[in-house]
């Protein structure tokens, strides 16, 4: 994968952290070079991916946190969750990723954004892309593992 490849976290000083600050834990991010230019998000503990555009990047986190957002409301996350979790995302803090779960995973996305060229929205590819089972979640996918995260029915 070509790109960049750092990590989104925050804690109540605004200094980068190691622990999760939110249910579906630390987003990881990396800068794709694929047409157009994107980001990729992807949860550290569900592994839940996200894409976002990446023009402008003085708006990427905003753009993440709406984002995420909608993809949580795709996948049945109460209002009141989603804005929670909106609210742990106020404030990021990027740096490097260490976790090689999560960049193989990411490795696996990019790979398949070509086959999903043209087919909808950024949040349409996302939701598919969340439907990949995921070696690194016991062939589960990233839609189950955060709708397990979130308590709700499958």
């Amino acid at each position: 994968m070509h790109g960049e490849t750092a990590e989104a976290t925050r804690n109540d000083a605004g200094r980068a952290t190691d622990a999760a600050v939110n249910e579906i834990g630390r987003l990881v991010r990396a800068l794709a070079l694929y047409r157009p230019q994107l980001v990729l998000c992807v949860s550290e503990r569900t592994l839940l991916p996200v894409l976002v555009s990446a023009r402008d990047g003085s708006l990427l986190v905003a753009r993440l946190r709406d984002a995420a957002g909608q993809m949580l409301a795709a996948l049945g996350v109460a209002d009141a969750a989603v804005a929670s979790e909106q609210e742990a995302m106020m404030d990021a803090v990027i740096g490097k990723t260490v976790s090689r779960q999560v960049l193989g995973s990411m490795n696996d996305f990019v790979r398949m954004l070509d086959s999903y060229h043209g087919a909808g929205t950024l949040l349409d590819v996302s939701l598919r892309l969340a439907e990949t089972p995921c070696g690194p979640l016991r062939m589960n996918s990233p839609r189950e593992e955060t709708i397990r995260a979130f308590a709700l029915p499958a």
